[in-house]
C-alpha cells in the first residue's frame, strides 16, 4: 500500500506498508514527511516488518523496490502540488520481480 496525503500539521505525508486487507490487521506502516530523496523512501520500505517478503525468500526472486519507491515519491508530489488533492491510496499494490515494475489494483483520489 502506499498513500500521500496532506496533512494539517505535517504538511504532505507519505506511507507505505502491507497492502490488501493486512494493512488492518497487522498495521505494517511507515510514514515520512514530503519532499524526501530516493535513499530516505528505501529506508522507509527496509523499516516495516514485512520487508523481507520484498528481498526475495523461499526461491522467489527480489522484488521491485525501484517501482516501489517511484510510485512513493510520484505520489508524494502530486499531492504536494496539485492543492486540489488531499489524499491518494493504492491499495493495493502489486509489486513484480525486479525490473518487472508494479501495479495498482486500486486507487482512490480524494479532492480537497
Amino acid at each position: 500500500m502506499v498513500r500521500a496525503r496532506r496533512d494539517k500539521v505535517f504538511g504532505t505525508i507519505v506511507v507505505f506498508g502491507l497492502g490488501g486487507i493486512y494493512v488492518e490487521v497487522f498495521k505494517d506502516v511507515n510514514f515520512r514527511s514530503f519532499p524526501l530523496g530516493v535513499s530516505e523512501a528505501e529506508r522507509m520500505i527496509e523499516k516495516i516488518k514485512a520487508y523481507s517478503l520484498l528481498t526475495g525468500i523461499r526461491g522467489q526472486g527480489k522484488k521491485d523496490i525501484k517501482s516501489i519507491i517511484d510510485v512513493i515519491l510520484k505520489l508524494g508530489r502530486m499531492v504536494d502540488s496539485i492543492k486540489s488533492i488531499s489524499d491518494v491510496e493504492i491499495n493495493p499494490l502489486v509489486v513484480y520481480e525486479r525490473d518487472k515494475g508494479v501495479k495498482a489494483l486500486d486507487i482512490r483520489i480524494l479532492l480537497a
